[in-house]
């Protein structure tokens, strides 16, 4: 099957045109929290489902150090590209969230791969986890480095109160968390709750797709009248990133799956995690700015395009 002709796929691209032509078609923001923590949870089983089966090896860990790795290089490479043209904070607000990454568009492309035949490993869901805080520690210390310099009167922001913030999320605890039931869990685990983490697992990602798209569409709005740079940015990057993600998995000798996934994380964009932080963080950035670049364009670039086009390169490459 296209990936286009994936009915999640389609489903976010019904969601763009219901929003592009201002539908009041809505998803209820209960609902819409739900299916994010059911995909998280039932992505964090199957993870810990297959760690079950593989233990802890040397190409986990090279994996995940990996990730690490990735999620603080971007960040900065990001920002002293973005100070060419933007402010310290704009830049280290657009760096943050493009350094950190998005579930989303993560469980999307596990599922590709599942469609291709490609096997990964279930530690790529404790790969994503990892890189959700890096970008958003960096971002703090240099807008509080911009702070020190700048003769405005706003105070430093205390790193401790952010780090227990990004710590302590709730999503991201939540996927650990289940990561751990289906490692201790094992086989027994897997067969009792597939029914919940398999077969329910599409549609719902189809239906939270659907208010993505809406999303998408509505967020588009807040690049009105911002610097060229951040619109060719948020299209560029993701695929310079996604290659620095190759070169580096190739290096170490990670195997394909693991390879477009991380990949496929490099090159997304937080719009959750990140921004909600960011709101207290750098008030001095307005939200439109970075939620408009990372889910108005990157998000959708990712989901329609990025993904086939990721592992297609890995595929060449390999």
């Amino acid at each position: 099957m296209n990936s286009f002709l994936d009915p999640a796929i389609l489903f976010f691209i019904f969601g763009v045109f219901a929003g592009t032509i201002k539908s009041n078609l809505e998803i209820p923001q209960p609902i819409a929290r739900f299916l994010s923590l059911y995909l998280l949870m039932a992505l964090g089983l199957k993870g810990g489902f297959a760690l079950h089966h593989s233990g802890f090896t040397l190409e986990i860990a090279l994996a995940l150090g990996s990730a690490i790795f990735l999620a603080i290089i971007i960040p900065l490479i990001g920002y002293v590209v973005l100070r060419t043209q933007l402010n310290n904070y704009d830049s280290a607000a657009i760096a943050a969230t493009y350094g950190s990454v998005s579930a989303v568009t993560f469980i999307t492309a596990t599922q590709a791969l599942d469609h291709y035949g490609i096997p990964v490993g279930g530690h790529m869901a404790a790969a994503m986890a990892l890189m959700e805080s890096p970008a958003i520690i960096l971002a703090i210390l240099l807008a509080n480095k911009a702070r020190a310099t700048s003769t405005r009167s706003s105070q430093p922001i205390r790193l401790s109160k952010i780090l227990h913030e990004s710590f302590t999320d709730g999503a991201q605890l939540l996927l650990l968390g289940a990561m751990v039931v289906g490692l201790i869990s094992g086989d027994d685990g897997q067969k009792i709750m597939a029914p919940f983490s398999i077969d329910l697992f599409k549609g719902m990602l189809a239906f939270f797709l659907l208010d993505m798209g809406l999303m998408a569409a509505r967020s588009f709005g807040g690049l009105k009248d911002k610097p060229r740079i951040t619109i060719v940015y948020a299209l560029v990057a993701p695929l310079l990133h996604a290659l620095i993600a190759l070169g580096l998995s190739k290096a170490l000798g990670l195997p394909i799956g693991d390879t477009i996934l991380l990949m496929v994380l490099a090159a997304s964009a937080s719009y959750i995690a990140v921004p909600a932080v960011l709101r207290h963080a750098l008030p001095e950035v307005n939200p439109g700015l970075y939620m408009g670049m990372s889910l108005g364009i990157t998000f959708p670039f990712n989901i329609i395009v990025g993904i086939p086009l990721y592992a297609y390169i890995a595929k060449l490459t390999y």
